[in-house]
């Protein structure tokens, strides 16, 4: 029997790069699904990207392209010249298209704009006319319309007259003599009505829309809340504009929590495959957050000289110490991070937060009284009495606070126009930690009569 192998197929296909077999890393290609050669090109450098990306034609290159973070676009179309770069950048989805020009350096921007028809230039430019990351950057303006008008045999005859260059098909958006949005025809419906059958009985009336200027993300949530395939984009004045697609929506929510996860571990988002990029950039995106939660940080030091006497005195309490702060720092961050989500998909707002503070407040205090108790035990354990009842209580009103500045924070940032994440887990830790410290010395200045 054949040993296993557990080999990674990126390494495969580099492998076969760096000895020139093009032929197997061509029949590779070939052979694997998009979302994997799209990975696998990500993962290798922007040379070796670029050679095995040519072995690909036709149709499955723009799919693979369309899939590639922007730094592997980038080094694509490079090695690309002529003739050969006009039809590809001109080949894209607009949507797409509008997207990577808006990440890519401004000299290789205005090489693919300057390689479009101009048809495919207009349409771009009106796509990046809209603000960056709103529903008008990622929306497809190639859309199937049908009129109010039509009979369903007519409507389906629009279709195949016009699908074959549409982004999609499945939702057709209804409209009137100005292009204001009626509704929506599934086109499942379309294909099992009575020919004859007027589009208007199969038309769904004040279907949820957006309009193009909105955040892409807000967009994506609704298309989320609603079970949508594609969510309608419409101007000022309502007039249909395109499309947002579920693919499209999805890739915005994942940016999203990309750019929450980076900011709630206290770093800098990074665009890019994590495998491609360099350890120099990572540290950059990384060191400046610890720079400033450092200089934070150093405030617990202020107060642990500001309270070394009390130390002195009974040094039982510098035991304790990395109990408290971790532990409140751990109910800022759960409290922070549920707040966040539920702000990120509509469940509250910065006008729910008295509400959200008073839930928090009776979380923190269960939390701390549960955690108090176990703590005396503990400082009975280790000390005396008197040091756990201090220790006990300190836990109790760190915990209580914990919660509340992890729920205040992100209503409060939402509030500025700051992205909520960004004063999510290490900001929140560090604020609790400084706090529980002179909490827990002047519990145990009262306490114990320091």
């Amino acid at each position: 029997m054949p040993p296993v192998t557990t080999e990674i197929p990126n390494v495969a296909l580099r492998a076969l790069i760096e000895r020139s077999d093009y032929v197997a890393a061509q029949e590779w290609l070939e052979e694997r699904p998009v979302w994997e050669v799209a990975d696998s090109l990500d993962r290798m450098d922007g040379v070796d990207a670029g050679i095995a990306f040519r072995l690909l034609a036709g149709d499955r290159a723009l799919d693979v392209f369309e899939e590639l973070d922007a730094a592997t676009q980038e080094a694509v179309l490079d090695v690309m010249r002529g003739n050969e770069f006009r039809d590809f950048v001109d080949a894209l989805d607009p949507d797409d298209r509008a997207r990577m020009v808006g990440e890519l350096p401004a000299t290789v921007a205005q090489r693919v704009l300057a390689g479009l028809s101009p048809e495919e230039r207009a349409m771009t430019a009106t796509l990046l006319g809209y603000p960056e990351e709103s529903a008008g950057r990622y929306m497809t303006p190639e859309v199937v319309r049908l009129k109010r008008t039509m009979t369903v045999g007519e409507a389906l005859a629009h279709v195949r007259l016009f699908g074959p260059d549409a982004d999609t098909i499945y939702t057709l958006p209804v409209v009137d003599k100005q292009r204001h949005l009626v509704g929506l025809v599934d086109l499942g419906e379309l294909v099992l009505a009575n020919p004859d059958s007027p589009v208007t009985d199969l038309i769904v009336t004040e279907p949820p829309r957006v309009h193009a200027t909105e955040p892409a993300e807000v967009a994506a949530r609704l298309m989320a809340d609603s079970n949508l395939v594609d969510l309608p984009v419409v101007d000022a004045a309502d007039r249909l504009v395109g499309l947002l697609t579920f693919d499209d929506a999805d890739e915005v929510i994942e940016e999203a929590d990309s750019e929450d996860a980076a900011h709630q571990g206290g770093s800098s988002p990074w665009s890019g495959h994590y495998m491609a990029v360099s350890v120099l950039h990572m540290a950059r995106a990384r060191v400046i957050w610890l720079v400033l939660l450092l200089a934070v940080s150093l405030l617990t030091v202020t107060v642990g000289y500001h309270f070394e006497e009390a130390l002195e005195k009974v040094a039982a309490l510098a035991i304790f110490i990395p109990l408290l702060i971790g532990t409140g720092g751990k109910v800022g961050t759960q409290a922070s991070s549920a707040c966040v989500r539920a702000l990120a998909i509509g469940e509250v707002r910065p006008s729910d937060a008295v509400k959200v503070l008073w839930r928090e407040a009776r979380t923190g205090l269960l939390l701390g009284a549960g955690l108090g108790l176990l703590a005396i035990g503990a400082g009975i354990i280790f000390a005396d009495a008197s040091v756990a009842i201090v220790v006990g209580i300190s836990l109790l009103i760190i915990c209580l606070l914990g919660a509340l500045v992890g729920g205040l924070s992100p209503l409060a940032a939402k509030k500025l126009g700051i992205d909520p994440a960004l004063v999510s887990a290490p900001v929140v830790t560090t604020i609790v930690d400084v706090l529980g410290l002179i909490i827990y010395f002047l519990v145990a200045s009262l306490v114990l009569g320091l």
